[in-house]
């Protein structure tokens, strides 16, 4: 696509978009992988109309109010990557252009207040639990509350877990095979405690020891995908200063969190940490990534075969193309039956903030999954990120399903343990 997009004045993040922009053939083989075109069939509706849009807001040629909402309504699921033949980066152009015209946007004060405060909870387990619990006094209340406040009512749980507080270190079981530095999450920690001490357990059972660095903070993810560059360019800085160097890699168990962890070379592209940025990136590792290449120690069989599904995150297919790996460790379980969900491929609606801040459509996007997700007759379902994990329990219990929503590693955890049933 030929474009005039002004590169000398926008700097790296230019030449980020410029080079996105043209690769793009307008072939169209995207809109059948994109959320919103099959919800919506819009064509600016789809990453090849967003990627025009954009291309116009660059050169001066539309108002950036006339492309703002079809570019909010995209989830940056980046089913679209996968699909292009030609190789797009779309999910570079799409942060890259919301960074680069956040600041230019006008919302209403309730939507910016909605976003500061995601922006300033998400990132803090203490304040997003304090957050949690005073959902919870206000969700009775919620049908006289603004539908911008609605929305993360909808996401909370039943009960805010109980704190599980993260050791700084955690040793190998056995004959030590591997040394890694874990990240802990953010809204993960508050959410699903579970979800670290299982990871743990396994890490330690197959032979790993795991550093968890104090002075990790968040990775930046949420900041970076709603446009707040210089906050995530800050949470950045705490994690490179904050995990060593000397480890077999950087794990995490949250498929958006190692995501954002894996967009480090993007977000300090042209900064002086740009370098430092790429050799950490290169670590970062998907825990089902690093047991896969690692292999895992034998677990006994199981009294009976248990039905499991396996859901797919976004940022774990999509972004790092990873869908292998969670796969075959769930396999290397003896007697568990792993089955696909139809529409695998199509995102459950979270994705991030987006489920908060365009709640119709992802509540459509979230009972379509829960309903495929069903269809399996299954047990479990196994997912691989916090947001994936709320979004689908959510819809699942509005459907009146009392399937089981669990981390790999948790299913991991019970079968080493012979509680898995």
């Amino acid at each position: 696509m030929n474009h005039d997009i002004p590169v000398a004045d926008l700097g790296p993040a230019g030449e980020i978009m410029a080079h996105a922009v043209d690769a793009c053939v307008h072939c169209g083989f995207c809109l059948p992988a994109c959320p919103t075109y099959a919800l919506l069939g819009e064509e600016m509706d789809s990453p090849r109309g967003r990627i025009f849009l954009m291309k116009e807001v660059l050169e001066g040629e539309l108002p950036l109010a006339d492309a703002a909402p079809f570019i909010d309504r995209c989830l940056g699921c980046q089913g679209c990557v996968t699909a292009c033949p030609s190789g797009v980066p779309y999910g570079e152009l799409l942060t890259t252009f919301r960074a680069t015209t956040e600041q230019k946007r006008e919302r209403p004060a309730l939507q910016r207040a909605v976003r500061a405060g995601l922006l300033t909870a998400l990132p803090s387990p203490k304040l997003f639990r304090a957050g949690a619990y005073l959902g919870q006094v206000a969700k009775p209340f919620k049908s006289v509350l603004p539908r911008a406040l609605q929305a993360p009512l909808d996401l909370l749980p039943g009960r805010v877990p109980a704190k599980f507080d993260m050791p700084t270190f955690v040793p190998a079981q056995g004959k030590r095979r591997a040394r890694v530095a874990f990240l802990a999450g953010c809204a993960q920690q508050v959410l699903a405690p579970n979800f670290n001490a299982a990871t743990l357990r396994v890490l330690a059972r197959n032979g790993v020891d795991v550093v968890i660095p104090e002075g990790q903070g968040c990775c930046g993810a949420a900041a970076l995908h709603t446009g707040a560059r210089g906050q995530a360019l800050s949470m950045g800085r705490t994690n490179l200063a904050a995990f060593p160097t000397d480890v077999d890699a950087v794990v995490t168990n949250a498929a958006g969190c190692g995501s954002g962890l894996k967009e480090y070379p993007l977000l300090f592209k042209g900064e002086r940490e740009e370098e430092q940025a790429i050799s950490f990136a290169s670590r970062v590792k998907d825990v089902s990534v690093f047991l896969a290449e690692l292999g895992l120690e034998p677990m006994l069989p199981l009294a009976k075969p248990v039905r499991v599904a396996y859901h797919d995150a976004c940022h774990l297919a999509h972004a790092q193309k990873v869908k292998a790996q969670p796969r075959s460790i769930l396999k290397a379980v003896p007697g568990l039956d792993l089955v696909e969900v139809p529409e695998g491929d199509l995102c459950c609606g979270s994705a991030g903030t987006y489920n908060i801040e365009q709640p119709e459509l992802a509540g459509r996007l979230g009972e379509r999954k829960a309903r495929n997700v069903l269809s399996t007759n299954a047990a479990i379902l196994a997912s691989g990120n916090i947001g994936c994990h709320t979004q689908i329990e959510t819809h699942l219990r509005r459907l009146g399903s009392p399937m089981r929503v669990m981390h790999t590693l948790e299913v991991l955890d019970l079968a080493y343990r012979g509680e898995l049933s």
